[in-house]
């Protein structure tokens, strides 16, 4: 329904593919510079998480392979760090930035982090508040009842509380992950630049889905006002 609708393609779906393919690029093309430059200790991305581990006390971390690429990331449930091939087995700039920004997230489930809590706290509801935010407009604009518009915008506002809550947390994790390196020995100079580029990426993709996210639900406003 909302494809068809002029202002959807003005305010949402042409500034989210300029988003999405903008921070993608960035992404993809920092990684692949940064995965092709050997660090300067010569470290996998396994043996500097060891490392890092050892350093700020993060014995109860685990490290494991997952297929794929870019697909790295923590698990709170296991407390366990999964790495891709490329990031698990290359001494790479690109991977000592990468398992240093999930430790960065370890280290907050670690500490209780306030705003991995409030995020938390989001996840059950995101796993049903897009589907039930679009059938609630759908069906409010099809039958014209301007309550289940409101409910249905309310359903969304859940899911951008929850990619803004994520901006600070990635964030602080890309933080952290430098100030990790650092406290284990593991960047020089020659490293730090590749290695806050590829912490700077991990965050552009998480900024690029909050700015879409707001503007579809500063879109399904406008659909309740013009009903």
């Amino acid at each position: 329904m909302f494809i068809f609708d002029s202002a959807y393609i003005w305010m949402v779906l042409i500034p989210s593919l300029l988003l999405s393919v903008g921070a993608q690029f960035y992404v993809t093309s920092s990684y692949r510079k940064w995965s092709n430059t050997r660090n300067s200790m010569g470290l996998t991305g396994v043996q500097a998480g060891e490392r890092i581990k050892r350093a700020a006390g993060l014995d109860g971390v685990n490290f494991e392979g997952v297929p794929g690429e870019l697909t790295d990331h923590y698990d709170p449930s296991s407390h366990t760090v999964r790495m891709s091939q490329g990031i698990a087995t290359k001494p790479s700039v690109a991977a000592l930035a990468i398992v240093a920004h999930e430790l960065g997230h370890a280290q907050q489930h670690q500490e209780k982090s306030v705003l991995i809590a409030m995020r938390s706290f989001l996840v059950p509801a995101m796993r049903f508040s897009p589907m039930a935010a679009y059938t609630l407009i759908f069906l409010g604009v099809f039958m014209q009842v301007t309550s289940f518009i409101e409910l249905g915008i309310l359903f969304f506002a859940v899911v951008v509380a929850f990619m803004l809550l994520t901006l600070p947390v990635e964030i602080d994790a890309s933080r952290r992950g430098m100030a990790l390196l650092k406290q284990a020995n593991l960047v020089t100079t020659g490293d730090s630049q590749g290695a806050r580029q590829i912490l700077t990426a991990a965050a552009m993709t998480y900024v690029a889905a909050f700015l879409s996210s707001l503007l579809t639900l500063l879109y399904y406003i406008s659909i309740l006002r013009r009903n």
